[in-house]
């Protein structure tokens, strides 16, 4: 395992740990209620988990449209604004629970990964077909239901995996939705040894959010065609199949820095702010 993914990895636990802080609770089964929780954590971390001690922006989110009377989500959505403005998926790959444990089950040794795939670059828009549809559009039709998180959320099946293990109340209460949302855990975790994070490549529509503020955010990527010699190397060690020469604020890079590592000539960058001297050079000669 090379260096940069080490601390990478570091950082993503220790993320989880701060976000999931409350330790008691999962001896107890008891979920955290306290202040915390009028808080969202930038990564899709289950409110519902025993160790959760913030809210999850996604859960928020539909629980403000689905509720009895529709509020606008001023909160969430400044946050989530705050968020993406600031750090684009640099959340994603630094921050995020759910990312940590795919990525630590694609450690797990199989005949085969699979890079890539016919249908990949397809299916990649379905986060957002169920960000606009199972997190807005029918939280705000059907009341008192956040579909994303009934239904789908891989991140609160683990939670309640967690919960049914410290509390034989709750185990006693699971039914065929939890049965439901079991069969997608397993199916995401039997894909994540295969292919590198397929939650965030195809479902999360927190990562969709994120994307989308990539070429705007603070923390970016950049190239200086000054310095690249073409050799393919960065898009060659990218998991996240980007070519970051071509589009290095793809809305799917998750800023982990492999490309940076893998540049023999240094030409790739994480900028805060401006950009480095020779990044527009490429653009300037198209143009």
């Amino acid at each position: 395992m090379a260096d940069n993914t080490k601390r990478r990895l570091a950082i993503q636990g220790v993320a989880a740990l701060l976000q999931n802080a409350h330790f008691k609770g999962f001896f107890t089964g008891k979920i955290y209620d306290g202040p915390g929780k009028n808080v969202c954590v930038p990564g899709l971390n289950c409110y519902s988990c025993p160790g959760a001690v913030g809210s999850c922006p996604i859960g928020s989110l539909q629980n403000f449209l689905t509720g009895m009377r529709f509020r606008v989500p001023y909160y969430v959505v400044g946050l989530l604004l705050f968020f993406g403005a600031l750090l684009g998926r640099v959340i994603c790959g630094f921050l995020c629970p759910f990312g940590l444990l795919q990525e630590l089950l694609h450690l797990i040794p199989v005949p085969k990964k699979l890079r890539t795939f016919k249908g990949d670059r397809t299916l990649r828009y379905l986060k957002y077909v169920i960000l606009v549809v199972f997190v807005i559009a029918l939280p705000i039709a059907v009341k008192l239901t956040p579909f994303f998180c009934k239904y789908i959320c891989p991140s609160g099946t683990v939670s309640g995996i967690l919960l049914a293990l410290s509390d034989r109340a709750v185990a006693s209460k699971l039914g065929r939705i939890f049965t439901w949302k079991l069969s997608l855990l397993v199916l995401c975790v039997l894909g994540s040894t295969v292919i590198f994070r397929p939650f965030c490549k195809y479902i999360c529509p927190l990562g969709a959010i994120y994307g989308c503020f990539n070429k705007f955010a603070l923390v970016r990527m950049e190239c200086d065609h000054t310095k690249c010699i073409s050799c393919g190397k960065c898009k060659a060690a990218c998991k996240m199949c980007v070519d970051p020469v071509e589009t290095p604020n793809s809305a799917e890079c998750i800023r982990c820095g492999d490309c940076i590592k893998a540049c023999p000539v240094q030409a790739l960058h994480k900028t805060v702010g401006e950009r480095p001297l020779g990044t527009e050079t490429k653009q300037a000669e198209q143009s």
